[in-house]
Formats: C-alpha cells, sequence, structure tokens
C-alpha cells in the first residue's frame, strides 16, 4: 500500500478510509512522502494522480462507521518517523 489513488467514487475503491485525530485510534498510521520512489515500505504513502500507477484506490468517508480502515497521517516531526525505516526522506 504505498503507491495511493484517492477516487472520488465511491464503488470504485478497493478502501474505503477515515482519517482519525489520535494515533490510538488508527487501525494503521501513515506517512506521506513527495516522491513515488521513496514510497518503499507500507508505512510511507504517496499520493499518485493516475489511477494506473496506483498500487492502492482508497476513498474518502465522512463517518468513521463507513470505513474499512481509520488512518492516521504521521507528520515529519512525530517521534514514530524514525520507526518506519532507515530512510525516511
Amino acid at each position: 500500500m504505498a503507491l495511493v489513488y484517492v477516487t472520488d467514487i465511491e464503488y470504485q475503491a478497493d478502501i474505503k478510509v477515515f482519517a482519525v485525530n489520535e494515533r490510538y485510534q488508527a487501525d494503521l498510521c501513515f506517512f506521506e512522502v513527495d516522491r513515488d520512489y521513496k514510497a518503499n515500505t507500507e508505512a510511507k504513502w504517496f499520493f499518485e494522480d493516475k489511477d494506473y500507477k496506483a498500487t492502492v484506490k482508497i476513498y474518502w468517508v465522512e463517518h468513521e462507521y463507513q470505513a474499512d480502515l481509520k488512518v492516521f497521517r504521521l507528520q515529519k516531526s512525530h517521534r514514530l518517523i524514525t520507526r518506519l525505516g532507515k530512510y525516511t526522506y
């Protein structure tokens, strides 16, 4: 789950995702990278513009109960970034 495409059409998505505000609420924590080749682990996501390049298509839902997966986005300064792998940038 590294190259992510966000679709506007719910039925086209592989996974319905909800962003939570606290890490303990999440099923998965992710760190967004700025280049596709940097998305080399599951914890790193690169948001693709083209759906055919993506490894997964997601749809952001408005309510937690609609989601298949709850995620928490880690910031560059977050203490868990160093645990994601040797190279985080």
